[in-house]
């Protein structure tokens, strides 16, 4: 396990020690957090937003759970930040299913959607709320904003709750929470792993011998769907790059016939000449929850 994970997921007593001792940092994050979301001016919009958030760091499903969500409606708009992309500003990643940049210039999670919803569009910026209006002037219906929690917008607000909990209950660097634990009662609808939503996951293209390469948070919430022909894994941190020179030698050492990765990485991995083994997931909502976001959509349009 990496030390990160096991910090944040399943402390030795000196990770516990270091917790403790990075306390006060942890309680001024918190209130820069809550300040930053308290002060910040409210916005009424025409068009009817739905945010996806969480409170901890990656790792809720959020990403396929827009998906899933966004494709039943026309002229969504999907939102995001776009993290780790090489470009800077507002860029129109998709538009009515048309991919309209490089992968390096929306992010691995911004590309991936777009290329999940031919029927939708997906813009990234750091300036959620340039975004919002450049959406409404592109003619969306509705918005899905990813990761809008802390965005004090007139929305649904959706909050993920993912089975597997940080050890404690802690902001950052002390835990795992970017906003305080309690705040999941602010939810408009708490959408918790396993009683609101479960993972459904197939291996499409399967190989006798899986490297099992990933970039993203908690990797180990993967360990539950891998298949017995794991031969090796290649854990590195989110949203971190590929290095082709290295993978090439690591499937050679482990003499594995294919790299068995998520989507999220697939998309980073395209035209490297690598054979890949996909864990496709898609998450199965619970019709109250559906029916909910569907309600909300009709009575603000």
């Amino acid at each position: 396990m990496r030390f990160i994970d096991s910090y944040f997921y399943n402390p030795s007593f000196w990770q516990k020690l270091l917790s403790i001792l990075l306390l006060p940092l942890s309680v001024l994050y918190a209130l820069s957090a809550t300040l930053r979301r308290k002060l910040s001016p409210h916005h009424i919009f025409s068009i009817p937003i739905i945010s996806v958030g969480n409170l901890i760091l990656g790792g809720t499903g959020k990403t396929p759970f827009i998906i899933e969500v966004a494709s039943r409606y026309q002229k969504a708009f999907i939102i995001s930040r776009g993290y780790k992309r090489k470009s800077k500003g507002l860029v129109v990643v998709s538009l009515h299913g048309e991919i309209l940049c490089l992968q390096q210039e929306a992010g691995d999670e911004a590309y991936l959607i777009a290329k999940s919803l031919p029927n939708a569009s997906v813009i990234v910026s750091k300036n959620r709320l340039e975004a919002v209006h450049k959406a409404i002037s592109l003619g969306a219906s509705c918005i899905f904003l990813d990761d809008g929690f802390r965005f004090n917008f007139q929305k649904l607000n959706l909050i993920l709750k993912p089975k597997l909990e940080p050890y404690f209950p802690f902001t950052l660097p002390s835990g795992m929470y970017r906003e305080m634990p309690y705040l999941y009662k602010s939810a408009d609808l708490l959408i918790q792993e396993q009683q609101e939503y479960v993972r459904e996951v197939f291996v499409e293209n399967p190989t006798s011998a899986m490297l099992l390469l990933t970039a993203i948070a908690n990797p180990a919430r993967l360990d539950d769907f891998l298949p017995e022909s794991i031969v090796g894994k290649i854990l590195l941190r989110d949203h971190a790059d590929f290095d082709k020179e290295f993978l090439a030698q690591e499937i050679r050492r482990t003499q594995a016939t294919s790299l068995l990765v998520t989507p999220k990485d697939e998309v980073k991995l395209q035209g490297l000449g690598f054979k890949l083994s996909v864990l496709r997931l898609r998450l199965k909502i619970k019709d109250e929850v559906l029916e909910r976001i569907d309600s909300y959509i009709a009575k603000h349009t």
